[in-house]
């Protein structure tokens, strides 16, 4: 079982119009609902891939339930969520059919309780001694303590189970200092971890601070991966035009279900960039083009070499 925890999960309402022009009002072509929140949208990913799921976090209130009813006929993800008395908050994505750009609206999460908090870092203490991997996703609702990941990879890191953190600003520097297996910040959260906007040189400054793997996601410059073993470029074979929404969730499911299957970092990364650019075709996020994935999973390019032992 992979476990996924999203602390600030969400309901997602996607709005299709033709055409997004400020100060009119629009007709829309289309409404689609989702959970969402990073951790739920690799939740699903991993599903799609055939992985035994369970997702926790927090769900609260008329959104909450809502977010759970949906959540219930997802396939192959078990629901862990701790209730909250505050309610789950929504994002709201308007997807221009004109010129394929997305307008994205993110409610605040829900003031997260001492007890409430206390009440999930049980729920995850006993989740986490069944999992195969873990990963830490998204950003923090208000209440929970700016160190909370560091706090959740300790405790994973204790139990031996490998874990992975996609979040960012101080989240992510804090729970880079404790030790997480992998982290995956985008080029601007690496920036902003180190200081260096040069990715080579950020990612050496991120291993420094703690991490055993960096992957920065470069967008459509696909990843660059570093730790002890080796180096590595992995870069789709085209640009893919379509909402990006979510491809840096498909790459944090790649990554987990390349390492449960003990494929070689490459192989890990090919499908990253595969399932990353496939889900650029998705109309929602947590979802991907199948069709895509398999067939650009074998033109993806990875360069790069394993250091010498």
């Amino acid at each position: 079982m992979i476990l996924t925890v999203t602390l600030n999960t969400a309901l997602d309402i996607t709005y299709r119009v033709r055409a997004l022009r400020p100060h009119t009002s629009h007709r829309v072509t289309e409404v689609t609902e989702r959970p969402g929140g990073k951790g739920l949208n690799v939740a699903r990913v991993l599903a799609a891939l055939g992985h035994e799921v369970t997702a926790t976090g927090f769900a609260g209130g008329a959104t909450g339930r809502s977010l759970r009813d949906r959540l219930a006929r997802t396939p192959g993800v078990v629901d862990a969520l701790v209730a909250v008395e505050g309610a789950t908050r929504r994002t709201i994505a308007v997807a221009d059919g004109t010129t394929g750009d997305t307008t994205q609206l993110n409610e605040p999460g829900p003031v997260i309780a001492p007890a409430e908090w206390a009440a999930f870092l049980d729920a995850y203490g006993d989740l986490v001694r069944s999992a195969a991997a873990v990963a830490l996703c998204g950003s923090l609702p208000p209440g929970v303590p700016v160190g909370a990941y560091a706090q959740l990879v300790r405790t994973a890191r204790a139990v031996g189970v490998p874990v992975l953190l996609d979040t960012s600003g101080e989240p992510l520097r804090r729970g880079v200092a404790a030790r997480p297996d992998i982290v995956k910040p985008n080029a601007d959260e690496l920036a902003e971890l180190t200081g260096s906007h040069e990715p080579s040189q950020a990612t050496r400054d991120a291993r420094r601070r703690g991490a055993h793997t960096v992957v920065a996601s470069l967008g459509a410059d696909g990843l660059l991966a570093v730790n002890s073993e080796g180096r590595w470029r992995a870069v789709p074979p085209r640009r893919i035009q379509g909402n990006p929404t979510g491809a840096g969730d498909s790459v944090v499911a790649g990554l987990l279900s390349g390492l449960v299957e003990h494929l070689s970092w490459p192989r890990r990364l090919a499908r990253a960039v595969a399932l990353s650019a496939a889900t650029v075709l998705a109309p929602v996020a947590g979802e991907f083009d199948r069709r895509t994935y398999e067939e650009l999973l074998g033109q993806v390019a990875v360069t790069g070499e394993a250091t010498a032992a």
